[in-house]
Order: structure tokens, then sequence, then C-alpha cells
């Protein structure tokens, strides 16, 4: 049994969207930031750095974003959100992740203009291609969650980010999407459409 530890909006929205991509069941826990909930003793010895996402694997814990969306893509091949023989596509969705992971998420903190100039850097970088490596991966889970902050926080004008943008659109007209910000929004969390 999956039992994926979540809050609305958070970072685990990546691996909540790779679950209805798979279409596996899974449990649900939320974590409530306004009560401190990460910082609870219980979950602290589930995930000591109290964040948001953790995964219970059959009693084993996976935390980080880009790490449980490794595990889901690889355990469920199926659903084919990691390219299989090909190492150049394999390659390239690692330096995605880890560019996500390294440049993209600790921008927020550092300001706006900093969080405006990584996703020039995202943009050069997909290239106005269709998805970030090939086919649709876990790569575009990644930076969709990014870009979905970001959009609904900076209001960006689309032409500055055409294919950040035009991703965006994609992603959005994605069920799994669709679905996971439906259910976070009903949890309590206000996201932008």
């Amino acid at each position: 049994m999956l039992t994926l530890y979540l809050s609305p909006g958070s970072s685990s929205m990546a691996p909540h969207i790779a679950l209805h991509e798979i279409g596996v069941d899974f449990e649900s826990r939320w974590i409530s930031f306004a009560k401190r909930e990460q910082y609870a003793p219980e979950y602290l010895k589930l995930n000591p750095e109290g964040k948001v996402p953790t995964l219970l694997v059959d009693g084993h814990t996976l935390t980080e974003v880009a790490a449980i969306l490794y595990y889901l893509a690889k355990r469920f091949p199926a659903a084919a959100l990691f390219p299989e023989g090909d190492l150049a596509d394999e390659a390239q969705i690692v330096s995605w992740m880890s560019f996500i992971a390294s440049t993209i998420h600790p921008a927020r903190r550092i300001g706006v203009e900093r969080w405006k100039e990584v996703f020039e850097i995202a943009e050069k970088r997909l290239a106005r291609q269709h998805w970030a490596v090939g086919g649709y991966s876990i790569a575009d889970i990644h930076l969709f969650r990014l870009f979905w902050r970001f959009f609904g926080s900076v209001h960006p004008a689309r032409e500055t980010y055409p294919g950040l943008c035009a991703h965006y659109d994609r992603m959005m007209a994605r069920r799994a999407v669709r679905r996971v910000l439906e259910i976070e929004s009903a949890v309590g969390y206000q996201l932008p459409q």
C-alpha cells in the first residue's frame, strides 16, 4: 500500500499528480502547515526534516519530490513517466529534476527577481518543446508544480515565458492535474486557476 503525506499546493502536489497519472490506489494523509503538523513528533519520525511529501511504501519511507517521482515512475512503468532504454533521455530527465530541485525551488525564497531569472533559464532549457524531454515525464510534473506556483503568484506576461506558458496549458489540460487541483482545493487551499 502507498500512503502519501501531503499538504495542498505544496511540493507534494507533484507526487500527487503522478499517483493520479499512474492510476494506482493510495491513501492520502493531509498535513496542515497552519497547525504545524509537519513538526508533530509522530510525523518527524517519518520525515525528520518536517517537510512534505513523504511516501510510505510497504512500511518504508521515501522523501524528496525527485526521489518519490523517480520511484513511482520506475515502479509503474506502464504509465510511461520515465523513458526506458534511451540513456540520453534518462540523463536529461535527471538533469531537469536536479535543476528544478537545486535552482528553481529555492529561488522563491530569495525573491521575485531571482524567481523570474530562474524561469528565464527554464524557458531557454525548454526551448518551446512540447515536453521537457521527448514525451511526457516526471520532469514535466515537477516543472509544472513550481511554474504553477510562479504563474499563480507573479502573473507573468505570457510572452515573457511562451514555452513555459504553453507547457502550463498542456499540463492544466491533463485529467490528473485537474483532479489534483480539485482535490487540493476542496481540502481548503485556494489554488490559482
